[in-house]
């Protein structure tokens, strides 16, 4: 807390809270009532220097890492996590009000992800992606996608479809309030559920892991635009219909519109 409040009399910059950590502690999950509340150590880390980590929260015993892991998500997904900037284990931990073993066990999975690397000594630098590497991604999700959806579009009765609306509808409701982080999670939520259709699970992980992997920031991500959001969450919407039409034409051309879209 001194140090924070030192780096921002130093700066003149605020430390704000950031994604669902900032939330008070009574807001996580309660399986139990007991907090962890464990001493850091640096283990050769070196936190000075570092951007924006605000003051300690208290962070539940039960899934501390999957909590984390969420709470990293959403700051990265959000911009809150800057692009080619450095975040040590310890002084996330101090964040969170928690050891830095479940921040770096969370930093690891966000490794194997693409969205963080490490960096020996010193914690893990929020990966610079590049447009290519987005258009490239979804290159790869159109390839995956496509042909599934087009052969849903033939086989599942309209009724199946119909049940999906309201993931729809949750995706045009976090666009119509601007909050990205959440459209993020529903966008994924909708497409998860589509292709969960299909019936195969390693499909599913796959095209997941692409998804969440083509949602982590540009080097220098552009303002949102609240037009172009609520825009690409009425493609939803607007597939379903082309789906329960079994209008395979439309399908294949809004499925491919919506992934070039989804780089923002």
């Amino acid at each position: 807390m001194e140090q924070g409040a030192a780096r921002e009399r130093a700066t003149g910059k605020p430390y704000p809270p950031f994604g669902d950590a900032a939330r008070a502690p009574q807001d996580l999950p309660r399986a139990r009532e007991e907090a962890v509340r464990v001493p850091e150590q640096a283990r050769g880390e070196h936190p000075s220097g570092e951007p924006g980590v605000p003051g300690p929260r208290i962070v539940q015993r039960h899934s501390v890492r999957d909590q984390i892991l969420q709470a990293l998500r959403t700051a990265l997904v959000s911009g809150e996590l800057v692009p080619g900037e450095v975040y040590s284990g310890p002084a996330l931990g101090e964040r969170f009000g928690v050891s830095a073993t479940p921040v770096r066990e969370a930093m690891q999975r966000l490794a194997v992800e693409g969205a963080v690397e490490v960096v020996p000594n010193r914690g893990f630098r929020v990966t610079e992606r590049t447009p290519r590497e987005l258009a490239e991604l979804a290159e790869v999700r159109a390839l995956i996608e496509v042909p599934v959806m087009l052969r849903l579009a033939r086989t599942v009765p309209a009724v199946r479809w119909a049940g999906l609306r309201p993931l729809a509808e949750a995706t045009g409701a976090a666009a119509a309030r601007g909050d990205r982080a959440h459209y993020a999670e529903t966008d994924r939520a909708f497409h998860r559920a589509v292709l969960a259709l299909a019936g195969n699970a390693q499909l599913l992980a796959v095209a997941d892991d692409l998804h969440r992997r083509s949602q982590w920031p540009l080097i220098s991500a552009p303002v949102l635009r609240h037009g172009e959001l609520v825009a690409d969450a009425a493609e939803h919407t607007a597939l379903l219909d082309a789906l329960i039409a079994q209008d395979l034409p439309v399908v294949e051309s809004l499925v491919r519109e919506h992934f070039a879209g989804s780089e923002y």
